[in-house]
């Protein structure tokens, strides 16, 4: 069993798939995918962390119960975004599996690679180029974690797109 966890910051498509698929086509063992998406919460946290801050001036004060609410969308809303892009896979007949991450993405990430025995990192997202440049993005940081190859590409871009950035 050839295993590798997936890290991606937003739906795939049909050109992800055919691409992360297309970096297995040798691999003589079975490939299954240990897909990562982390819920983004920010709009939420930031509302609250507002208000708490006495910024109620700014922000208006809203019942947490709405906080509450928009979080559960998100979290919807990434369910649906990380199911979407488990099936592209699986559609392709490879084996996955999910999580939908709630916390640091690297950390979840670290303990996939761990649990799974991980071979292999991929790592999706669209380009961050100040925070690729401090260092401060998810592959930096996760190959600062992790004792295996860890490959970061750009999401909705051929090969060659990539390679021209």
């Amino acid at each position: 069993m050839y295993n590798v966890a997936l890290l991606v910051e937003r739906q795939l498509i049909d050109l992800d798939a055919d691409q992360v698929l297309a970096l297995h086509e040798g691999v003589d063992d079975d490939v299954t995918y240990h897909m990562l998406l982390p819920v983004d919460s920010s709009p939420a946290a930031l509302g609250a962390s507002m208000t708490a801050f006495g910024g109620a001036q700014f922000v208006p004060l809203e019942e947490p119960a709405a906080y509450t609410s928009i979080e559960e969308e998100l979290r919807s809303q990434a369910q649906q975004e990380l199911d979407a892009s488990a099936a592209l896979l699986a559609d392709r007949g490879q084996a996955v599996t999910t999580k939908l991450v709630e916390y640091d993405p690297i950390d979840a990430l670290v303990e996939t690679v761990r649990e799974h025995d991980c071979d292999e990192v991929i790592i999706l997202t669209e380009p961050h180029v100040v925070r690729e440049f401090l260092h401060l993005d998810w592959t930096s940081r996760a190959r600062r974690k992790l004792n295996v190859p860890t490959l970061h590409l750009l999401e909705h871009m051929t090969f060659e797109q990539q390679a021209e950035m």
